[in-house]
């Protein structure tokens, strides 16, 4: 479509040179885009516009406008995608790493392989849903209580720090050329949006003026204002009574007049269809698409609720005119990614396929997760370990050899993911002896060994699997695609051609094998899938054991024949499924840690996954709930064999895996040292494994609250920020916002407040030694508390600075607070100016009583 489209441009930029006739004006690319939009749009139907309002926007053929999906994500790396991408450690990691700078290269990076891939595709004539330039990311939402499962794509608990980092990343996305974006950002979700995700879709959330813009608002506004991002995402939930896609004060008021946002506004996928399905403030589709558009909401993802416009037109409900107003945005983004014009005029329309994965971007992946590890706790220094004087390490937990919890959500597939053990094993090589158990699974105390053997599984004769393929979800009608395949293990990204024509998009599939045991006993059947996935035995659906895994057991007999048959659909994003076969058994603790007892340290790698927090899933079990959590203790099941472990005597490292803020009361008291790698992405165990032997030492600091239990939070659903996050929480964490330790030692002095002449801004200078014997880097953290008779902060975070330093080096940090940063919000929701005494804290991370001894901190005043 695109070399046609160049081709009408050619002879219709002749005809315009010949003739003297701007027939086409929208094709010309000497034409201010304005323009050209304005041409284009007033040369279609209204049923075209419409159409062009969908996320799945089909192709105008008489226009030469080709068909354009706006969904795509890019939150931690190039999401969903058919082609090996590199995978960076996932957001809450990456605001871990309190580096815009890191953020801004991973952004560049992850863009390049969005260009490459989205130009690829085009030429191949394969474009679609997950190819192309409008990311919708970053999820810029506050972090407001650990048991939200989408707080993992967040840049945590602070409205400062995520402003920072979201806006490194949407000008890393966007790139800089003047005239030419290299892709759209999207800041989601707007606004008040941070769980439950069981009732996201019927929710409706009340906060004060304080809370709006003190707390949920500050991020969007900087990206909006400061980013320049160009899109936004409109959030699922009511606010006061109004669908937060169709609400006047937010969509209106707010982002459209008073932070003058000129891009263009998309729904969460279905949030339109809610509110006439689920919020019932609209009677059907036409009423609640047209309230939507008149608010702003200029494009719709979900089912088409946008093509009841043609019948909102009819019923007076909205213009065509109005209708326009929105088409324009929409248009005017893809005229700015150059989808109109040659690709010798879009300078980024020759980024080659060999950036996926090229060694500076699998590079920069290992340095984020390097960064965003927190050490949380190194009892005597147990911390490097030291490969000479260790002859065996026990390595156990549920995460240790799991490639998947290291992608998150929101992924594409790297072509290697290296897990903590091999990140381990690789370390030590053959210098140390290295034992593995896996002890327990993540929620249940099942613990499965794989016994698979391909001469077991045979069809027709013939050692595998039968495959059929069906091009629907249903496997109706016959197969487009049947193959003998040795294995069923796939990954596969969104639309991506398995053969035959067949794609990974509303598809369905059929393995059939015949399983012939060597032996008599029970065998057990483990079924992975991203979607549904079903087990036959001899003509009979099984049911599965296990929470979260799928586990199906057979009394098998040696010698007797066991038809099998796994049926699959797949309906979008990432298609997987695995199929094995072994020995399951239940968890024995005791056995485990009498296994590794003799190690000279025992490494735990444990925590939670993307499979049991994350958006508005299935899973409820104990201490989980559709995606969010009940309970922020780590599941019983470990806590269980952490104990033994520890009972050993043994020193026991905890490397914990996570999203979210954990309730460490016991492991923190115990437990003589806890690293915190979150989930790391592609690189993540070799990161794990450097910071374990002192290759790299820690430097991440928390970008969230941890605290001891549930006992400490507010109801879940109440938005109201009292006693919520380090701002307002006047209990004691387990580990607070900011924190993170250092095999170095790091001394603040020499603190400088110089106030500009006209008072409206401070400068301030502090200098920070390396007092340790490692080269290592800190974070220099600034606070500002300044308590009035109207509510605010305890403190605030407003400047942040990432620093490395050589052994005895020093270096003079400087930040400076202008106006905005010495203002605080009031009830009403303005912000005005500070008075009085502002406290000034600076230092590696928040102010106490034990950092100021240690000269970690420096504090200062302003009157």
């Amino acid at each position: 479509m695109k070399k046609e489209l160049n081709l009408i441009c050619s002879l219709l930029l002749f005809s315009v040179t010949v003739a003297g006739q701007a027939t086409c004006k929208f094709l010309n690319p000497e034409l201010p885009i304005v323009e050209r939009v304005n041409d284009l749009v007033g040369r279609l139907t209204l049923e075209e516009k419409i159409s062009q309002m969908l996320n799945n926007a089909p192709a105008i053929d008489r226009l030469g406008i080709p068909a354009y999906n706006w969904w795509n994500e890019c939150l931690h790396g190039v999401a969903r995608s058919p082609y090996p991408v590199t995978s960076f450690p996932q957001a809450i990691a990456m605001a871990a790493t309190w580096d815009t700078e890191s953020v801004h290269q991973m952004a560049v990076y992850a863009s390049d392989e969005g260009r490459a891939i989205y130009h690829d595709a085009t030429r191949k004539g394969t474009p679609g849903i997950f190819r192309g330039l409008t990311y919708w990311s970053p999820n810029i939402n506050i972090f407001r209580d650990p048991r939200w499962g989408r707080g993992q794509e967040t840049y945590g608990e602070d409205p400062f720090l995520t402003a920072s980092i979201g806006v490194s990343f949407v000008k890393g996305l966007q790139g800089d050329d003047p005239v030419y974006l290299k892709s759209s950002a999207c800041a989601k979700h707007y606004a008040v949006h941070s769980g439950p995700e069981w009732n996201r879709h019927t929710y409706d959330a009340k906060v004060n003026n304080h809370d709006l813009w003190d707390t949920y608002l500050p991020a969007f506004k900087e990206l909006v204002v400061e980013g320049k991002v160009t899109g936004v995402m409109c959030a699922y939930n009511s606010f006061f009574g109004q669908p937060c896609c169709g609400n006047d004060l937010l969509m209106m008021d707010i982002l459209r007049n008073h932070w003058k946002f000129g891009g263009y506004v998309t729904s969460d996928c279905g949030a339109v269809e809610d509110f006439y399905n689920t919020h019932k403030t609209h009677q059907d589709a036409a009423a609640a698409s047209a309230d939507a558009v008149l608010h702003g909401t200029d494009c719709e993802c979900g089912n088409g609720a946008y093509r009841a416009l043609a019948d909102a037109v009819l019923r007076g409900l909205i213009t065509e005119k109005q209708i326009d107003e929105s088409l324009k945005k929409l248009f005017e983004i893809r005229f700015r990614l150059g989808m109109f014009d040659p690709d010798d005029r879009v300078p980024y329309s020759n980024i080659p396929l060999s950036v996926l994965e090229c060694d500076a971007h699998k590079a920069h992946a290992l340095k984020m997760a390097r960064q965003s590890i927190v050490l949380l706790k190194n009892q005597d220094q147990l911390l490097p370990l030291n490969k000479n004087k260790i002859k065996k390490i026990a390595v156990v937990g549920p995460n240790a050899d799991d490639k998947s919890v290291l992608l998150a959500n929101y992924y594409g597939y790297p072509s290697h993911i290296t897990t903590a053990l091999e990140g381990i094993q690789k370390k030590v090589g053959n210098q140390v002896e290295v034992v593995y158990e896996k002890g327990v699974n993540l929620t249940d105390d099942f613990v499965f060994t794989s016994a698979y053997e391909d001469a077991l599984f045979c069809y027709d004769g013939q050692q595998g699997f039968k495959a059929d393929y069906y091009q629907n979800t249903q496997w109706q009608g016959n197969p487009g695609l049947s193959r003998l395949e040795k294995t069923v293990d796939y990954q596969w990204g969104d639309g991506q051609d398995v053969g035959d024509g067949i794609i990974t998009r509303q598809m369905s599939a059929v393995w059939s094998t015949v399983f012939t045991p060597k032996q008599t006993g029970e065998v057990c059947f483990e079924l992975k899938a991203d979607d549904k996935a079903e087990l036959y035995i001899d003509g009979v659906k099984q049911n599965k054991v296990g929470n979260i895994n799928s586990y199906y057991l057979l009394d098998a007999e040696k010698g007797k024949s066991y038809p099998i048959e796994i049926r699959y659909v797949q309906h979008a994003d990432n298609a997987e499924i695995k199929f094995d076969m072994g020995i399951l058994r239940k968890a024995d603790y005791k056995q485990t840690a009498a296994a590794v007892k003799d190690a000279d340290v025992i490494i735990f790698v444990g925590g939670l996954s993307a499979k049991v927090e994350g958006e508005e899933m299935g899973v409820e079990i104990e201490g989980f709930k559709r995606g969010d959590r009940t309970s922020i203790s780590i599941p019983s099941v470990q806590q269980n064999l952490l104990r033994e472990l520890y009972a050993t005597g043994k020193p026991v490292v905890f490397v914990m895996m996570t999203g979210s803020a954990l309730g460490l009361e016991w492991e923190s008291a115990h437990l003589p040292a806890i690293l915190n790698a979150w989930y790391g992405g592609q690189a993540g165990g070799q990161a794990i494994a450097d910071v374990l032997f002192g290759d790299y030492n820690p430097s991440g600091r928390l970008p969230l609250t941890f605290y001891k239990s549930v006992n400490d939070l507010p109801d879940f659903e109440d938005y109201s920020m009292e006693n919520r996050t380090y701002r307002y929480f006047t209990g004691t964490p387990v580990y607070p916002f900011g924190y993170g330790l250092s095999y170095t030692t790091f001394q603040y002095s020499s603190l400088k407040l110089q106030p500009s002449p006209d008072k409206r801004s401070v400068k301030v200078t502090v200098k920070i030694t390396n007092t340790g014997k490692m080269e290592g880097e800190e974070v220099a953290q600034l606070y500002v508390s300044n308590p009035r008779d109207f509510v605010t902060p305890i403190r605030a975070l407003k400047g942040f600075k990432r620093i490395n330093l050589k052994p005895g080096e020093s270096q003079t940090v400087e930040f400076v607070l202008t106006s905005k940063e010495l203002s605080v919000v009031d009830i009403s929701g303005k912000s005005v100016p500070m008075k009085g005494k502002v406290q000034i804290s600076l230092g590696g991370g928040q102010p106490s009583t034990q950092m100021i001894k240690s000269k970690s901190c420096v504090q200062g005043d302003i009157l």
